[in-house]
């Protein structure tokens, strides 16, 4: 986080007008709420000038300032309950270009019939030819998470960066090596944290990390972390609050969705990336399901592999004739990117943020399946029965209605509570079976559900594993820059990624989530060390590495040299110990 001049704002969803408040005062504001009201949660925006050149300083030591210190002009914190498909504040409101009174767009009639939908959409029949392609290379997971990471992408951060420090007058010298060295610290920290990150270079014996302290000087990193830098100051867009880092955004997208495996299925929603500053308020009961950090549109997978990502800025990107809200708007920008790799039969499953009937007509134009639960006031009026006396009938029990124009169904399906689900693409049959848990007769029980409960049910969970993997292991050592969190988040997100590849790929060799991780690491940290380290130190991380079994891969090398082992001419090396090694020779040279 850094020292800004924007004022902290929070947008409360309510009839009247939005009220500035510092963020402990909406700390304690949703401490006070009786517990049944509903769900909220708070996300942090960046300030409205988060382009200005000050947002590239550091506010000081992340391990010595405390929260209640902090200027109250640093972020923008925004509450939004969980019905709310928006988080727009009035300075949002105040940023966006007067728009000239338009007529009143007349609605069209939605005429409901009880019957089943009858989906005109073609089968999928699409093949993945570049995932073959991949499969063929048998990359290991240095290469694998290089496909995201790649060298454009280094050499562009390296750049960036050196000629920030050059505007602020250091010579830094930042090189593609020593960056690889920082990413493979900061990804060693989601799974080895200390209270201080300086702990790693300490002598002490309990802190001590020698493969931290032999990769890289302390001074250097904090060096290269403080100047860490991702855009041109002198092209930075001021209507863009997240300009600072919109370049790697951009990069990231391109190579998420050019290496994104070729699926049928998708699913959308809400991701938060955490923010990590000390908060003056510690009073936050325990079980509070108050979130704080930034708010993320993402499109993943339903493994959970992350095609697209757009920060939320809280402000509407809805083109006015399209009259949807910003959750729907995010949608149609996720299938968007999704249609540049071809106009094929996708189908996409969200929550009831982003479902309205219009929403489904749209993607329908656009030759798009969707299906997901939604709000009763979204329906279009469409007459099911009522919830209480769907709840006084036995479970299982459903009604629905279609669109005649539209081909679009809303079903009511009575289980635990009564769901409002929307579709496109999927009907009531084949009907099937689900098992209940009745708590008071503690048996499980039969009952009825339409089909497209059940493939929803099935399809919706990628953003959630996502999130459940990058939450494992994320990244710990933050900066206080506002967009430094948000850093770490992208690459947790093409660690995910690059994992994800690896399960398809890697039928024999599969590694778990950490094992991958520590491979990234240690290979980038080994690697800077071996190329800038002499003598005891280079050499005792050879002994240590070589026959510890982990994560060694053999890989092609253009450059001929000579077998560890056997000492004649080789094209091929073992990528973690950097050593040329016969594919013969292998196994003997990594056993003692």
């Amino acid at each position: 986080m850094a020292s800004s001049s924007s004022s902290l704002t929070t947008g409360r969803r309510t009839s009247s007008k939005l009220k500035s408040m510092k963020l402990l005062e909406v700390l304690n504001a949703l401490e006070e709420e009786e517990s049944g009201q509903s769900r909220e949660e708070i996300f942090i925006a960046p300030p409205n000038n988060a382009s200005g050149d000050f947002t590239d300083e550091d506010s000081g030591d992340e391990d010595g300032r405390r929260g209640t210190h902090l200027p109250g002009n640093v972020l923008h914190a925004f509450v939004v309950p969980e019905d709310s498909g928006t988080g727009e504040d009035d300075d949002d409101l105040q940023l966006q270009p007067a728009m000239k009174k338009q007529k009143a767009v007349v609605e069209p009639q939605h005429v409901w019939t009880k019957r089943d939908i009858c989906p005109d959409f073609t089968s999928w029949t699409a093949s993945d030819p570049h995932m073959e392609d991949l499969k063929s290379q048998e990359l290991s997971p240095v290469g694998l998470f290089e496909l995201f990471f790649d060298e454009g992408t280094i050499n562009f951060i390296v750049n960036e960066t050196n000629r920030y420090a050059w505007q602020k007058n250091v010579n830094l010298g930042l090189t593609a090596q020593e960056l690889k060295c920082v990413l493979g610290i900061l990804i060693l920290s989601g799974y080895i944290s200390y209270p201080r990150r300086r702990m790693f270079w300490e002598t002490s014996p309990d802190s001590h990390h020698h493969l931290v302290a032999d990769a890289i000087r302390r001074d250097r990193f904090e060096l290269i972390f403080s100047y860490l830098h991702f855009a041109d100051n002198n092209e930075l867009d001021e209507s863009d609050r997240f300009a600072k880092v919109r370049p790697l955004i951009v990069r990231m997208n391109y190579n998420f969705q050019k290496h994104a495996p070729l699926e049928e299925f998708y699913s959308f929603g809400e991701s938060m990336c955490e923010y990590f500053g000390h908060r003056g308020s510690k009073r936050l009961p325990a079980g509070k399901p108050v979130r704080l950090g930034y708010k993320i549109w993402c499109g993943t997978t339903s493994r959970g592999y992350l095609v697209w990502f757009e920060p939320s800025q809280g402000t509407l990107f809805t083109k006015p004739d399209r009259g949807l809200d910003l959750g729907g708007s995010m949608v149609v920008k996720f299938v968007d990117a999704l249609q540049t790799r071809g106009c094929l039969p996708y189908h996409i499953f969200f929550d009831k943020v982003f479902t309205s009937v219009k929403l489904m007509s749209i993607l329908r134009k656009k030759g798009v399946k969707a299906t997901g639960t939604v709000r009763e006031y979204r329906t279009e009026r469409c007459p099911l029965k009522d919830p209480k006396e769907l709840k006084r009938m036995k479970r299982g029990s459903f009604d629905y209605r279609v669109d005649e124009s539209e081909e679009i169904i809303v079903c009511r399906w009575h289980d635990s509570s009564v769901v409002n689900i929307c579709s496109n693409a999927v009907g009531i049959e084949p009907a099937g079976l689900t098992s209940h848990h009745s708590g008071a007769a503690k048996t499980q029980a039969q009952v009825h559900q339409p089909s497209l409960l059940r493939l929803y049910q099935e399809k919706v969970g990628g953003v959630g594993r996502m999130d459940q993997n990058i939450a494992k292991y994320k990244v710990k050592i933050r900066g206080m820059k506002w967009y430094s969190s948000f850093i770490g988040y992208v690459i947790d997100a093409a660690l995910n990624n690059a994992w994800q590849l690896h399960r398809i790929c890697c039928h024999d060799a599969q590694v778990d989530l950490l094992a991958f991780r520590r491979y990234v690491a240690c290979v980038y940290l080994e690697s800077n060390a071996d190329t800038s380290s002499q003598g005891r130190r280079s050499r005792r991380l050879e002994t240590e590495s070589r026959f510890d079994m982990i994560g060694h891969w053999i890989i092609h090398q253009d450059k001929r040299t000579r077998c560890a082992l056997c000492h004649s001419q080789t094209n091929t090396r073992c990528e973690k110990c950097q050593k040329g090694v016969h594919a013969k020779c292998f196994r003997a040279y990594h056993i003692r």
